[in-house]
Protein backbone atom coordinates (compact mmCIF):
# COMPACT_ATOMS: atom_id res chain seq x y z
CA UNK A 1 0.00 0.00 0.00
CA UNK A 2 1.49 3.36 -0.94
CA UNK A 3 2.82 5.02 1.99
CA UNK A 4 3.22 2.19 4.09
CA UNK A 5 6.02 1.87 5.82
CA UNK A 6 8.75 -1.62 5.14
CA UNK A 7 8.19 -3.13 8.14
CA UNK A 8 11.40 -3.55 10.84
CA UNK A 9 14.17 -5.68 10.44
CA UNK A 10 14.22 -8.65 13.27
CA UNK A 11 17.75 -7.14 15.21
CA UNK A 12 20.58 -8.85 14.41
CA UNK A 13 21.77 -10.78 17.70
CA UNK A 14 25.90 -10.29 17.80
CA UNK A 15 27.31 -14.27 18.11
CA UNK A 16 30.37 -14.25 19.88
CA UNK A 17 33.63 -16.14 18.38
CA UNK A 18 33.59 -19.57 19.71
CA UNK A 19 37.09 -19.53 21.78
CA UNK A 20 39.25 -22.72 22.36
CA UNK A 21 39.58 -24.20 25.18
CA UNK A 22 43.22 -23.74 26.91
CA UNK A 23 45.20 -27.07 26.35
CA UNK A 24 46.69 -27.74 29.68
CA UNK A 25 49.06 -30.46 29.79
CA UNK A 26 48.35 -33.13 32.52
CA UNK A 27 49.83 -32.99 35.10
CA UNK A 28 54.00 -34.80 35.16
CA UNK A 29 53.50 -37.87 37.17
CA UNK A 30 56.14 -38.09 39.54
CA UNK A 31 59.00 -40.03 39.26
CA UNK A 32 58.31 -43.68 41.40
CA UNK A 33 61.55 -45.07 43.13
CA UNK A 34 62.07 -47.54 40.75
CA UNK A 35 61.98 -44.81 37.69
CA UNK A 36 64.62 -42.66 40.07
CA UNK A 37 66.83 -46.14 39.96
CA UNK A 38 66.63 -46.90 36.14
CA UNK A 39 67.69 -43.12 35.64
CA UNK A 40 70.66 -43.37 37.84
CA UNK A 41 71.87 -46.38 36.15
CA UNK A 42 71.13 -45.17 32.23
CA UNK A 43 71.91 -41.29 32.69
CA UNK A 44 74.73 -41.43 35.69
CA UNK A 45 76.32 -44.89 34.70
CA UNK A 46 75.17 -45.73 31.51
CA UNK A 47 74.26 -49.40 32.46
CA UNK A 48 71.56 -50.95 30.23
CA UNK A 49 68.23 -51.83 32.31
CA UNK A 50 65.94 -54.66 31.41
CA UNK A 51 62.98 -52.86 29.93
CA UNK A 52 60.26 -53.72 32.86
CA UNK A 53 57.07 -51.77 33.93
CA UNK A 54 56.86 -48.41 36.07
CA UNK A 55 57.02 -50.18 40.18
CA UNK A 56 59.23 -52.94 39.50
CA UNK A 57 62.00 -53.74 40.44
CA UNK A 58 64.92 -52.55 38.61
CA UNK A 59 67.15 -55.31 36.92
CA UNK A 60 70.79 -54.60 34.87
CA UNK A 61 71.67 -56.63 31.98
CA UNK A 62 74.90 -58.06 32.43
CA UNK A 63 77.14 -58.80 29.89
CA UNK A 64 77.85 -55.89 28.10
CA UNK A 65 79.45 -54.06 30.93
CA UNK A 66 80.78 -56.82 33.45
CA UNK A 67 80.12 -60.13 34.96
CA UNK A 68 79.56 -61.13 38.06
CA UNK A 69 80.87 -63.90 40.41
CA UNK A 70 78.57 -64.76 43.32
CA UNK A 71 79.35 -66.28 46.39
CA UNK A 72 78.59 -66.67 50.05
CA UNK A 73 78.94 -63.39 51.63
CA UNK A 74 81.72 -65.02 53.95
CA UNK A 75 83.92 -66.79 51.42
CA UNK A 76 83.62 -62.98 48.98
CA UNK A 77 84.76 -61.09 52.50
CA UNK A 78 88.10 -62.81 51.54
CA UNK A 79 88.60 -61.33 48.35
CA UNK A 80 87.84 -58.16 49.26
CA UNK A 81 91.80 -57.41 49.48
CA UNK A 82 92.28 -58.59 46.01
CA UNK A 83 90.50 -56.22 44.40
CA UNK A 84 90.96 -52.49 43.35
CA UNK A 85 89.26 -49.60 45.18
CA UNK A 86 86.79 -48.83 43.02
CA UNK A 87 85.63 -52.22 41.94
CA UNK A 88 81.85 -52.21 42.95
CA UNK A 89 80.97 -54.99 45.10
CA UNK A 90 76.97 -55.64 46.04
CA UNK A 91 75.03 -57.97 48.83
CA UNK A 92 72.09 -59.43 49.33
CA UNK A 93 70.54 -62.00 51.53
CA UNK A 94 73.37 -63.14 52.56
CA UNK A 95 75.41 -63.33 49.55
CA UNK A 96 78.57 -61.32 48.16
CA UNK A 97 78.42 -60.20 44.03
CA UNK A 98 82.02 -59.21 42.63
CA UNK A 99 81.50 -57.61 39.46
CA UNK A 100 84.09 -59.01 36.75
CA UNK A 101 85.64 -58.12 33.66
CA UNK A 102 83.34 -58.14 30.34
CA UNK A 103 83.45 -62.24 29.37
CA UNK A 104 84.82 -63.61 32.55
CA UNK A 105 81.73 -65.44 33.62
CA UNK A 106 83.05 -67.96 30.33
CA UNK A 107 86.84 -68.29 32.10
CA UNK A 108 85.91 -68.84 35.52
CA UNK A 109 85.43 -72.73 35.05
CA UNK A 110 88.52 -73.04 33.04
CA UNK A 111 90.29 -71.37 35.82
CA UNK A 112 88.42 -73.56 38.32
CA UNK A 113 89.50 -76.30 36.68
CA UNK A 114 93.19 -75.31 36.10
CA UNK A 115 93.47 -74.60 40.23
CA UNK A 116 92.20 -78.20 40.57
CA UNK A 117 88.95 -77.19 42.42
CA UNK A 118 86.97 -77.83 39.30
CA UNK A 119 85.82 -81.52 40.59
CA UNK A 120 84.54 -80.18 44.00
CA UNK A 121 80.75 -78.82 44.27
CA UNK A 122 81.21 -75.07 45.50
CA UNK A 123 79.06 -72.74 45.99
CA UNK A 124 79.60 -70.34 43.63
CA UNK A 125 78.63 -69.19 40.58
CA UNK A 126 78.74 -67.01 37.50
CA UNK A 127 76.28 -64.41 35.30
CA UNK A 128 77.58 -63.38 32.14
CA UNK A 129 75.77 -62.41 28.78
CA UNK A 130 72.15 -63.04 28.68
CA UNK A 131 71.98 -62.89 32.38
CA UNK A 132 70.31 -60.39 34.21
CA UNK A 133 70.73 -59.08 38.01
CA UNK A 134 68.43 -57.16 40.86
CA UNK A 135 69.68 -53.32 40.37
CA UNK A 136 71.48 -52.79 43.81
CA UNK A 137 69.57 -49.54 45.50
CA UNK A 138 71.73 -46.24 45.12
CA UNK A 139 73.20 -44.95 47.98
CA UNK A 140 71.97 -41.87 49.52
CA UNK A 141 68.95 -41.79 47.43
CA UNK A 142 70.28 -41.74 44.02
CA UNK A 143 73.73 -39.57 44.88
CA UNK A 144 76.61 -42.35 45.20
CA UNK A 145 79.65 -40.93 47.33
CA UNK A 146 83.00 -41.84 46.75
CA UNK A 147 83.72 -45.56 47.26
CA UNK A 148 83.09 -46.83 50.26
CA UNK A 149 81.69 -43.61 51.50
CA UNK A 150 78.57 -44.25 53.85
CA UNK A 151 78.42 -47.37 53.95
CA UNK A 152 79.99 -50.07 56.91
CA UNK A 153 83.10 -51.06 55.73
CA UNK A 154 83.37 -54.97 55.75
CA UNK A 155 86.92 -55.73 56.61
CA UNK A 156 88.60 -58.75 54.79
CA UNK A 157 88.58 -60.71 58.18
CA UNK A 158 85.46 -59.66 59.45
CA UNK A 159 83.57 -62.38 60.98
CA UNK A 160 80.68 -60.13 61.49
CA UNK A 161 78.56 -59.40 58.45
CA UNK A 162 75.25 -58.45 60.60
CA UNK A 163 75.08 -54.93 60.58
CA UNK A 164 75.84 -55.02 56.78
CA UNK A 165 73.42 -57.36 55.26
CA UNK A 166 70.80 -55.73 57.67
CA UNK A 167 70.66 -51.95 56.66
CA UNK A 168 72.41 -49.61 54.14
CA UNK A 169 73.14 -45.61 54.31
CA UNK A 170 70.06 -45.39 53.00
CA UNK A 171 67.85 -47.38 55.35
CA UNK A 172 67.40 -50.36 53.00
CA UNK A 173 66.14 -53.52 54.93
CA UNK A 174 67.56 -56.71 54.86
CA UNK A 175 66.67 -58.83 51.75
CA UNK A 176 67.39 -55.66 49.07
CA UNK A 177 70.15 -55.83 47.29
CA UNK A 178 72.57 -52.85 48.11
CA UNK A 179 76.12 -51.82 47.29
CA UNK A 180 79.17 -53.04 49.69
CA UNK A 181 81.65 -51.07 47.29
CA UNK A 182 79.20 -48.81 44.39
CA UNK A 183 80.34 -47.68 41.58
CA UNK A 184 81.35 -44.17 40.61
CA UNK A 185 78.92 -41.93 38.31
CA UNK A 186 81.60 -40.61 35.20
CA UNK A 187 83.89 -43.39 36.13
CA UNK A 188 85.33 -46.49 33.45
CA UNK A 189 84.31 -49.17 35.78
CA UNK A 190 85.60 -51.60 33.40
CA UNK A 191 89.41 -50.74 34.35
CA UNK A 192 89.05 -51.77 38.33
CA UNK A 193 87.59 -55.19 37.51
CA UNK A 194 89.36 -58.18 37.96
CA UNK A 195 90.08 -59.96 34.58
CA UNK A 196 92.23 -62.60 33.18
CA UNK A 197 94.55 -60.41 30.87
CA UNK A 198 95.85 -59.26 34.45
CA UNK A 199 97.62 -62.54 35.19
CA UNK A 200 100.67 -61.01 33.51
CA UNK A 201 100.84 -58.22 35.19
CA UNK A 202 100.28 -56.18 32.89
CA UNK A 203 97.99 -52.76 33.79
CA UNK A 204 95.96 -51.96 37.61
CA UNK A 205 93.29 -54.29 36.80
CA UNK A 206 92.76 -57.13 39.68
CA UNK A 207 93.29 -60.78 38.56
CA UNK A 208 90.46 -62.90 38.35
CA UNK A 209 92.80 -65.85 38.95
CA UNK A 210 93.72 -64.89 42.84
CA UNK A 211 89.80 -63.96 42.85
CA UNK A 212 88.79 -66.94 41.98
CA UNK A 213 91.19 -69.03 44.16
CA UNK A 214 90.63 -66.99 47.33
CA UNK A 215 86.53 -67.73 47.06
CA UNK A 216 86.57 -71.07 45.75
CA UNK A 217 89.53 -72.00 49.31
CA UNK A 218 86.54 -69.99 50.90
CA UNK A 219 83.72 -71.97 50.01
CA UNK A 220 85.45 -75.22 50.25
CA UNK A 221 85.99 -74.36 53.63
CA UNK A 222 82.24 -73.55 54.20
CA UNK A 223 81.60 -76.44 52.89
CA UNK A 224 83.64 -78.59 55.16
CA UNK A 225 82.42 -76.46 58.31
CA UNK A 226 79.12 -77.69 57.14
CA UNK A 227 79.71 -80.80 57.22
CA UNK A 228 81.56 -80.83 60.41
CA UNK A 229 78.45 -79.80 62.30
CA UNK A 230 76.69 -82.30 64.48
CA UNK A 231 72.75 -82.64 63.43
CA UNK A 232 70.27 -80.79 64.96
CA UNK A 233 67.89 -82.81 67.07
CA UNK A 234 64.15 -81.81 67.60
Amino acid sequence: MVGTLPPAASPVTAVSPVTAAPTVPPPRRPLDASDQVRRWYENDLGWPTVPDGPGTPVRLFVGPRFDVLDVPAEAGRAALRHLAPGSPVAVQDGRMRLLLAAGSAEEVPGVLDWLEWGSLRLDLRTLGEGDTMTAPLPVDGGVTPPCGVGLRPLEPDSTDPGPLLTRNASGALQGAAVWLRPPEAGCEVETSLPTLSALGGGGGAPDLVRVVDTVATQCHRLRLRACAQPPAFS
